[in-house]
Formats: C-alpha cells, structure tokens, sequence
C-alpha cells in the first residue's frame, strides 16, 4: 500500500486522492489539501519509488494505476486529482477502475508521449556528495554545479531529500530506467471513462496542446477545459490560491 497523508475528516462528500507528479511526494501537496479538506477529506499519496512508500523494479502507468486502484479500495470510490505523471497514473485507473473514480481532475498534461526527458535532473541529483551534505543549501548548491539552474527546482528536489538518512528519498535508478515509460502513454490503453473530467492546465505550459484535444476525448468524452493565466506547468505552487479555487469550483459544479 501506497504511503498516505490524510488531511481533514470524512464528510458526506466523497475524498479527493492527491497523486503527486515525478520527483514529488505528498507533502509537497499539504498547502492544497489542507485547504480543500475544509469541505471534504483529502488524502495525498507518496507513488512508489517516491517519498516514503516502498521501492520498485518497475514503474509504468499500469503499475502505478495498480497502486493507486488498492488506495482507493480502501478509501472508498474518490474524486482523483492527478499532477502531471500522476495525472498520467490517475487517467489509466480511471480507464481501467472508473467504478473506483467518481470524477477526474488532470493537472498540466496529456494522455500522450513527450519528446521531452527528465534525466538530466537525475544525472545532476546522482552527482550530489551525500557524504559532504549536512544542510539542505549544500545539496542545492551542488545540484547549481550540476546544471540545475531553475532555484524554484532545486528547492523542490531536496523536498526528497533525506538529511539524517544521507539519501534520496527517490529511487533514482529505477526512474532512470523507466524514463521512457514515464514520459510516454500505454500505446494499447481502450476504454473510456464516461464521467466528469476536467483537465486544468497552465496557460505559460505547453503540456496540453489544442492538437492533443480529440486524442483527450477519445478517452475521457466528457473533458473540459480551463486554462490559469500566468502558470505554468508547476500551476499549483506557481499559482496556489487560483489553483484551489480552480478545483473547488469545478467541484462544487461537476
């Protein structure tokens, strides 16, 4: 079972599952759920290979699905809100368990593969002398040496990292192998999850194209779309207090 962070009590709403996006966690999510566990329960996950839920050779959508399919089968039928590769993870259990998913939000992506890779930021994580770090300013430090040049990124990396325990609290190898899985979609995923979706992307992001709209509702046919002004594909730190209104209203609404 998946690590979970639960925020709030049960109401007579059903819970919102956070799925974090790649390198995150759960806690990265708490200013969000915190403020949306006012009018429901809201319970962040940690995927696998990431934060404190266990280590796995694999990490493909189907697995992740998998994970997140025993999590709400404990929770209870939820509405999922997916960031990124959780969003990816969250669209194929919904494709796969809809009797599980009540409604679908999609973070800042696409149900298709990307050109795009995110080595570079393991390879620069990989370089980091765990041994000489005792404060989280050196690893960031070191992650600046190491081409990470965005400061917003390095902070956000060393959220995984584990100072006492001298490691990273993500399995850097695995995700290194599965990158290409990562950064694509199951080529024969079918179905389609005939409820509410929507997909809330960054209008700065470039993530979720006009072009990607039919391949989206091929999948998901009732998806709509909004677009925040002034973010990008990190909408829910860029923008938190429009990211959460976003969702609550879509809420209140679907």
């Amino acid at each position: 079972m998946l690590n979970m962070i639960s925020h709030g009590d049960p109401t007579d709403l059903p819970p919102l599952l956070i799925v974090h996006g790649l390198y995150g966690s759960a806690r990265n999510w708490g200013v969000v759920a915190k403020k949306l566990s006012d009018e429901r329960q809201v319970i962040a996950v940690d995927m696998r290979n990431h934060g404190e839920s266990g280590w796995r050779d694999t990490h493909s959508y189907p697995d992740l699905a998998s994970d997140l399919a025993e999590v709400l089968q404990e929770i209870g039928p939820a509405d999922v809100l997916g960031h990124s590769m959780g969003g990816k993870a969250s669209m194929v259990t919904a494709l796969h368990h809809p009797d599980l998913v009540n409604r679908l939000i999609v973070a800042d992506i696409a149900p298709v593969a990307y050109g795009h890779t995110q080595l570079p930021f393991i390879h620069a994580m990989k370089k980091v002398d765990l041994n000489t770090v005792e404060k989280r300013s050196e690893a960031m430090a070191q992650l600046e040496e190491a081409g990470v040049e965005d400061p917003t990124l390095r902070s956000f990396f060393t959220q995984s990292l584990d100072l006492k325990g001298g490691k990273w609290r993500l399995n850097l190898d695995v995700l290194e192998t599965e990158m290409p899985k990562i950064m694509g979609f199951p080529e024969d995923i079918s179905g389609q999850f005939d409820k509410p979706t929507l997909f809330l992307s960054g209008a700065e992001s470039d993530y979720v194209l006009p072009e990607h709209r039919d391949t989206i509702r091929g999948f998901f046919p009732k998806a709509k779309f909004v677009k925040m002004s002034g973010a990008g594909h990190w909408l829910h730190a860029e923008k938190p207090t429009e990211f959460i209104a976003s969702v609550r209203t879509w809420l209140a609404r679907a």
